[in-house]
């Protein structure tokens, strides 16, 4: 089991009639991908949709679902080592995980261009996954600034916290 702390969420965030949408789901469905993933399908966008997970201070991952199709970015694969979540993550694409010599980095994986039909090319995602100054909620916040849901992915992170 995963442990969950204060830091955790879940913000799935989509488009309905032209307007992103923003809410945050129950802190429970960050214990594992699947349960992500199950969640996010329940939401009614024909565009698809967006999860963006924060776990602690230490990674986030970007789960975006499309029909059938499962896309997923960790923002450092060496969190697997500590956390069952990026673990699954690794496994789901398929990546092992990482020895300790390769653990004084942070590396990004995944689908790195999940982003770029919304502004935001691999470089950058990937730089802003390897700012050490940054938190993942404050990257996931950038993000979503970037892309244009700002405000809303705000006030369902607001809605999270309480």
């Amino acid at each position: 089991m995963t442990e969950v702390t204060s830091g955790d969420f879940c913000i799935a965030v989509y488009r309905e009639d032209e307007v992103w949408e923003a809410e945050a789901l129950p802190v429970a469905v960050t214990e594992s991908l699947d349960s992500i993933v199950q969640a996010l399908r329940q939401l009614p966008s024909i565009g698809g949709v967006l999860g963006l997970v924060a776990v602690g201070d230490d990674f986030f991952i970007i789960v975006r679902i499309l029909g059938s199709q499962v896309s997923l970015f960790v923002s450092d694969l060496t969190a697997s080592v500590d956390w069952p979540l990026a673990r699954q993550v690794l496994e789901y694409l398929d990546i092992d995980v990482p020895y300790d010599e390769d653990l004084d980095q942070v590396l990004p994986a995944g689908e790195l261009s999940i982003l770029t039909d919304l502004g935001v090319d691999e470089m950058e995602l990937c730089a802003l996954s390897g700012d050490l100054d940054l938190f993942p909620d404050e990257v996931l916040a950038s993000l979503a600034r970037r892309i244009g849901f700002g405000p809303v992915f705000d006030r369902a992170l607001d809605a999270a916290a309480r």
